[in-house]
């Protein structure tokens, strides 16, 4: 359990970086990761108990690292991808500069290319780069990319019907730490052309008004909060966001409308074995909003935009056991409804998930855990791969 509970200072140098969804592919040795550990360069294994590790790979590492992605999404099938991650200086050199001038670890700066499809034909492309100034107290993230993407729109009448999202964006973000706080403060912009087509006609719960063209501009407003003590598995602490959004023509859309966002993750051990996690996710809007950026239920279980409408709300519940050092089991539940221009919050339908699944720590000086979940939704069941918390 100490090995879990501990954050090093490599986990709490990278806690803010986006690269969780990088390591994704490295769970598919974790079935075997035990018993082939004597097979596999002392690079990627740890002298204390000579299980397979990836911690001094990540850490050591120069130049780009590759790093393929499995997806695993009901809304789009399985598929996968390959992302470039170069970073200006390795991880454990980082922590090490930043420790000696600051006393606190600060990340590299990071830039990431890749692309990725999947068996629905899904595709899409992306280049990013995040850079932090001044001892970590400012940060930047941007990114742009393009995307051709095979959803379902289920409407009034819950039944799929297949349409197509193809366009591209960019998206650039600015924060702002507040004193020596954990509080970050700063303005987001993200901007989006799509054209969105139904192969078989406009839905009529959609007013019959095909949009050739739909371009979004959006400027909004985050605030968050953040004592995680791991930001791939914490073990303790709280995570708090909001955003307060505006989209208008004047920024570069098509259609205006308003939203706000709040979410929010605690974790709180409960004995030696046991850590129980809390998450709450609300979103509102109004206006304009076109129907593929309407707020959905997200859970484990449910595919991606299954349930949406003008607002949505979802908790959920995840209880850790650390079986060994290595080794961990957990279950999890949640529920969440919409509500807005289809039906009342007081008669919306609240739909559930329950599933379960384990996690193997691959990296013991990042904190870093990943494995396989299992969930049942109200219309089937599904299959995750899962790199650090589930939790975004």
């Amino acid at each position: 359990m100490h090995q879990r509970a501990s954050v090093s200072d490599a986990a709490q140098a990278i806690r803010t970086m986006p690269v969780r969804s990088f390591f994704k592919p490295l769970v598919l040795a974790l079935a075997s990761a035990g018993a082939a550990a004597q097979w596999l360069p002392a690079r990627l294994t740890d002298p204390a108990d000579g299980m397979f590790d990836m911690s001094d790979y990540l850490l050591e590492h120069r130049g780009v690292l590759p790093v393929p992605i499995v997806i695993t999404e009901p809304a789009v099938g399985y598929g996968g991808g390959l992302v470039g991650v170069l970073f200006d200086q390795p991880l454990g050199d980082a922590l090490k500069t930043s420790l000696g001038e600051t006393g606190k670890p600060i990340p590299p700066n990071m830039t990431a290319i890749g692309g990725f499809g999947t068996e629905n034909g899904t595709r899409g492309a992306l280049l990013g780069h995040r850079h932090t100034w001044d001892h970590d107290r400012y940060r930047y993230l941007g990114a742009i990319g393009k995307v051709d993407a095979r959803l379902d729109y289920y409407g009034l009448l819950g039944k799929p019907r297949a349409y197509q999202l193809d366009g591209a964006g960019l998206m650039q973000q600015f924060q702002v730490r507040l004193g020596d706080t954990d509080w970050f403060v700063g303005p987001r912009y993200a901007w989006l052309k799509v054209n969105p087509a139904f192969g078989d006609g406009w839905p009529a719960d959609l007013d019959g008004r095909a949009l050739p063209e739909v371009r979004i501009g959006r400027l909004s407003l985050t605030v968050a909060h953040d004592t995680r003590n791991n930001i791939f598995n914490p073990t303790s602490g709280h995570m708090v966001e909001s955003e307060l959004v505006a989209a208008s023509p004047r920024l570069g859309g098509t259609t205006s409308y308003q939203q706000f966002n709040i979410r929010g993750f605690n974790w709180t051990p409960l004995g030696e074995p046991f850590i129980l996690g809390l998450r709450g996710d609300v979103q509102t809007s109004r206006g304009d909003i076109p129907f593929f950026a309407k707020p959905f239920v997200s859970l484990r279980g449910i595919p991606a935009m299954r349930y949406q409408d003008d607002n949505a709300a979802v908790a959920e519940a995840e209880l850790w056991w650390q079986a060994t050092p290595r080794w961990a089991l957990l279950g999890f539940t949640g529920a969440g409804r919409t509500w807005g221009k289809r039906t009342l919050f007081s008669q919306a339908e609240t739909v559930s998930t329950v599933g379960g699944g384990f996690r193997y720590l691959i990296a013991s000086k990042l904190g870093l855990h990943a494995g396989i979940d299992i969930a049942k939704g109200p219309e089937g069941r599904a299959f995750y791969i899962q790199v650090g918390s589930p939790w975004r």
